[in-house]
């Protein structure tokens, strides 16, 4: 059970793919324009990570050693593909807001990354797992650039929610700011990166603030389990 949590651990926060491995950065700031694009996005490489690193650990002992990568390739553009596919039937106008962006998702280091890295070598659940965790994790990534751009760019969350959920979640959409102009600087690549670089440094302090008081409490375990020299 322990090996499991680390996984989910490692996937979510501790390792997470935008955050802390910096990779998909292409997607992660060129469709963050709203929640609800990084959601879709996000939702889209979980399930190629889902079936990739499935595919990859069922077959792993099958597949020889000197064309590993080509297979991992091939495994992947198929599993976009039937993404793409299932987008352009299910979410078409989302699918036209992200673009070229899906099949892109072929070339994303964090897929390709977790199938080398991981699914190779492990058996199907741990796999499975670990696809789950890092799909979701970069799906946080995606949306929490994607609302604090949204928010200092149009000051609405969850806007064109419509476009993933149907017609009925129209009124989803949260006006923050009544009678806003918007900051151009967040809705434009610079406003990008600088939005990523608020996120990891808040993510790096709460990681810093955690261990300094792990560090604190181990300490004074340590005071009360010393013993008290009694005066002669």
């Amino acid at each position: 059970m322990q090996e499991y949590i680390r996984i989910l651990y490692d996937g979510l926060w501790k390792n997470n793919a935008g955050f802390v491995q910096l990779l998909g950065l292409c997607p992660l700031l060129a469709v963050t324009g709203t929640v609800v694009n990084g959601l879709g996005l996000g939702l889209a490489t979980t399930l190629i990570l889902l079936s990739s690193n499935g595919l990859v650990s069922i077959f792993r002992h099958l597949i020889p050693a000197e064309i590993r990568l080509p297979v991992f390739v091939l495994i992947i553009a198929s599993s976009v593909t039937a993404v793409e596919l299932m987008m352009k039937a299910f979410y078409y106008d989302l699918y036209l807001v992200l673009g070229i962006f899906i099949p892109l998702i072929v070339t994303n280091c964090a897929i390709i990354g977790r199938a080398e890295a991981f699914a190779v070598k492990n058996p199907l659940d741990k796999s499975l797992l670990d696809a789950l965790s890092m799909g979701l994790g970069f799906t946080v990534a995606l949306m929490a650039l994607g609302g604090l751009r949204e928010l200092l760019g149009y000051g609405t969350l969850f806007a064109q929610a419509d476009l993933m959920f149907g017609e009925a979640a129209t009124g989803l959409t949260l006006i923050v700011f009544e009678d806003y102009r918007g900051l151009l600087l967040a809705i434009l690549p610079p406003g990008a990166f600088i939005g990523l670089g608020i996120l990891i440094a808040l993510k790096n302090w709460v990681d810093l603030k955690a261990k300094r008081t792990k560090t604190a409490l181990s300490t004074q375990n340590v005071d009360f389990a010393s013993p008290v020299k009694s005066s002669s």
